[in-house]
């Protein structure tokens, strides 16, 4: 099942983020929601600049690290987000290389991750994100105040906790305040994402509650989204204008310009799920009739007329089959119908000779077969007793339902794979689909009605000489079983040096005792003598069986 499927499935839906506007389609397309935009609490300080677009990737990341120097000069607290793990270690050796301090959030660095959070709001700290990790959290200007003052009793358990507290609190304010003078958390990405959500996402860490901030995307010709949207003829372009290297052009017609590309990536992404959900929804109307009716089984007390409806359909379906309705006698598969029957119900039945019969048409051996499979399953329910028999087939029910369904899941996903070629030949793909998983649905359909018929005709009680039949077998193997190493423990007694094992006595057997019949063995303890009389532990002996 599709996430969007699954999430259909409730009655109510809804949920919060600070990235929804930009989705707003696709919340109403696929969830019938509406997007509203709550007004920020306190109003945004943070200053976005316009992107810096560079001619190539190596006069982009000199760029950030004159950016990255600049700010860290004077104090500023920098968040730079990166699109991959190789990219972060990059620049991570860059700013090595420079002699600036810094720390790496990325999935490598599991451990260290709430205290780099913890820190990158610090004065003068240098973090590098990738879009794995650190999303979601809270950046504190000035650090984590609660983080401070955990790692101080920690380091000191034995010292004033209350007097720490106030020390750290008064120290936090006043480092607070200077990152604030700073210009706040300043927020650099590398490169423009697919999606404008996630780049919503990164510059929201900076200027959140009023706090000041600063944002700037850095790009070059050579970046993906770039590459994608045409970059040689912007090369072009720039080069024309005298643009000279290492220099960044700046202006809103390429923020605009990079807006428009983005949201065709959106567009063509979304198009992509879309069409991936038009599929689904085949499928999700079939499971919701498969596992609705497998819900009215769970919950239903009596079961008995599901399963008898698929019989009656199932007899009408061969009988339509061997003996077409409107068609002669002559035309009859009666030997069929009646192998058929054998088959699928479990009934020998003289349909051949009720087919010879002077005025009998498909109706009458319909009425026929119909009769004799109600008789002998009335009879299967009075030898094993209502109650027994509706948990039986409320059981083979739920297992043909379950079984077929996971077969008709492999078969759709199998059409699903090809039917794609379907295009070359100018055939719709999604009518071919749907059409053909129609039919395999009725396929599915059919075969349950055999299966759970099938298995409901075979049942039968077990007579008490089988039972008696089983219990001599499973005692034999038992013995045989045991027989090998009664063998390899007289062996070694044979040899001098070894010490013979003592012989295990017998006992009187229990009153009564019968080997056939578990209800005259009494109530023996798993580790009290057999009732048999062998000597032996009863879960060793007759217990095994029990």
């Amino acid at each position: 099942v599709t996430f969007q499927n699954y999430f259909r499935l409730y009655e109510k839906l809804g949920g919060m983020t600070g990235t929804a506007s930009t989705e707003a389609e696709e919340f109403a397309e696929i969830y019938g929601l509406g997007v509203v935009e709550v007004p920020t609490n306190r109003p945004v300080q943070r200053i976005d600049e316009h992107d810096q677009v560079y001619r190539t990737a190596r006069e982009k990341y000199d760029g950030i690290l004159k950016s990255i120097q600049e700010a860290h000069a004077k104090g500023q607290p920098i968040l730079v987000g990166t699109t991959s793990i190789e990219k972060s270690e990059q620049l991570s050796a860059m700013l090595k290389a420079a002699g600036i301090t810094h720390n790496v959030l990325n999935a490598r660095q599991h451990e260290q991750e709430a205290k780099i959070v913890a820190d990158a709001g610090k004065l003068g700290a240098v973090t590098i994100a990738t879009n794995m990790a650190g999303r979601g959290t809270d950046i504190k200007l000035g650090g984590n105040v609660e983080f401070k003052i955990m790692e101080a009793i920690a380091a000191d358990p034995d010292g004033d906790h209350v007097a720490l507290r106030a020390r750290i609190e008064a120290e936090h304010m006043d480092e607070e305040e200077a990152v604030k003078a700073a210009g706040g958390l300043y927020v650099l990405a590398t490169e423009r994402h697919e999606s404008r959500r996630i780049d919503n996402q990164l510059r929201g860490r900076s200027g959140r509650q009023g706090d000041p901030g600063r944002s700037s995307f850095f790009l070059s010709l050579e970046d993906d989204l770039m590459r994608i949207f045409g970059s040689e003829r912007l090369d072009k372009i720039l080069t024309t204008l005298g643009m000279v290297e290492g220099e960044a052009i700046v202006h809103p017609w390429v923020n605009k310009s990079l807006e428009k590309a983005q949201a065709k990536v959106e567009g063509r992404n979304f198009d992509i799920r879309k069409q991936l959900l038009k599929f689904d929804d085949v499928m999700n109307d079939q499971r919701k009739a498969i596992f609705s009716q497998r819900q009215e089984i769970m919950r239903a007390d009596r079961v008995s007329e599901v399963a008898t409806d698929m019989r009656h359909q199932l007899v009408e379906d061969l009988v339509d089959l061997n003996m077409p309705p409107k068609s002669y006698p002559d035309k009859w598969d009666a030997e069929g119908l009646a192998t058929a029957c054998r088959d699928m119900l479990g009934l020998d039945l003289p349909i051949v000779d009720w087919a010879a019969e002077e005025g009998v048409d498909q109706a009458v051996i319909l009425e026929r077969i119909i009769e004799a499979s109600d008789k002998m399953m009335a009879e299967k329910a009075a030898a094993f007793g209502t109650t027994a028999m509706e948990n039986i087939e409320k059981q083979v029910l739920l297992q043909a339902i379950d079984s077929k369904w996971r077969e008709h899941l492999l078969r759709l996903e199998h059409l699903r794979s090809v039917v794609n070629f379907r295009g070359y030949a100018q055939r719709d793909p999604l009518n071919e689909y749907k059409t053909e998983a129609f039919q395999l649905f009725e396929t599915l359909l059919n075969s349950l009605r055999e299966q759970v018929t099938q298995q409901l005709a075979r049942i039968r009680p077990v007579t008490k000489e089988e039972q008696e039949a089983m219990m001599r077998q499973m005692l034999a193997a038992q013995q045989a079983a045991s027989a090998p190493a009664a063998v390899a423990v007289a062996a070694p007694a044979a040899a001098p040096a070894a010490t013979p094992l003592p012989a295990v006595e017998r006992t009187p057997a229990l009153a009564g005792f019968d080997e056939a019949d578990p209800a005259t063995w009494g109530n023996p303890g798993r580790n009290d003598l057999c009732p048999c009389g062998s000597g032996e532990k009863f879960k060793h002996c007759h217990g095994r069986l029990a």
